[in-house]
């Protein structure tokens, strides 16, 4: 199958929106504002955006900055949610990045951002469709630029969450980034929720990312305009709850009353508890 690339100009230009949205949805914050809590495991709204800039940096040919002298190092391997090398890169980034102030941090992501729109001005078609290393695996840099605006994203929602502030999470930058997220759904409903052979699975979805999305499993799970035959199940839910569960954000139990299952009920429910596969 032929890899679908985004295109290069917008894509380049919802990064740049993705992060001025992040700049100003932390602007105003004090310290013990960007020291908040968020969903993630360990992680602060500070280190959230440290994570950020802690990647864009890397991607820039950047090594995480040297331990302060003095400073006592994180051993980040032994933290619980630390699974894997691109989890012990990300956490020493935070890591190095937390005697900063929130000011000083956002000043940086503000540079490191600008770095980066200016290698990305910079580069052709040819560059853009090259394969490279990513999250999702060998891709070509403009898919995994969406996985990048996927991320950032994400985390845009994760600061919202921890700082009590409605955002728009539709428009073009959500619609890009869904789309990047709705790619996995079909592998991971058929691998971690277990839909068996033959599973005709409808997603239906309320909230500012609206839509019906259908999945059937026949041999391999993949989209499918309609289905000849009946639905096994349907699920009703908010898109902003779905990508929230698809993050490990939240859980399924959190949220009963806001989830609808029709049909084979019990599939319904194993898929909504298993949708957690984001790194």
């Amino acid at each position: 199958m032929t890899e679908e690339i985004p295109d290069r100009i917008e894509t380049i230009d919802l990064l740049s929106r993705q992060w001025q949205a992040v700049t100003a949805l932390v602007a105003d914050l004090d310290e013990d504002g960007w020291r908040t809590p968020t969903a993630l495991p360990g992680w602060t709204v500070f280190d959230v955006v440290a994570h950020m800039i802690g990647t864009e940096s890397w991607l820039l040919g950047e090594k995480p900055p040297a331990r302060e002298p003095g400073s006592d190092e994180t051993d980040v391997r032994a933290l619980p949610h630390v699974r894997n090398e691109t989890a012990v890169l990300n956490e020493i980034w935070v890591d190095r990045l937390r005697p900063l102030s929130g000011a000083e941090l956002l000043e940086m992501f503000g540079r490191i951002t600008d770095r980066r729109l200016t290698m990305l001005g910079k580069m052709d078609d040819a560059v853009w469709k090259t394969p490279t290393p990513s999250p999702i695996g060998q891709v070509s840099y403009g898919r995994f630029m969406r996985v990048r605006l996927f991320d950032c994203w994400m985390h845009e929602l994760d600061i919202a969450d921890a700082i009590g502030k409605t955002i728009d999470e539709g428009g073009p930058r959500g619609e890009q980034a869904f789309a990047e997220f709705a790619a996995s759904l079909p592998r991971v409903l058929a691998k971690r929720g277990k839909a068996p052979d033959g599973s005709r699975i409808t997603l239906d979805l309320t909230g500012p990312l609206a839509r019906t999305l259908h999945i059937a499993v026949d041999g391999r799970a993949a989209y499918a305009d309609t289905f000849d035959d009946p639905c096994t199940v349907a699920i009703r839910l908010d898109s902003g709850l779905l990508v929230r569960l698809g993050g490990g954000r939240t859980t399924a139990e959190e949220h009963a009353d806001d989830i609808t299952v029709t049909g084979d009920e019990e599939l319904g429910l194993r898929l909504v508890r298993n949708l957690a596969f984001t790194i």
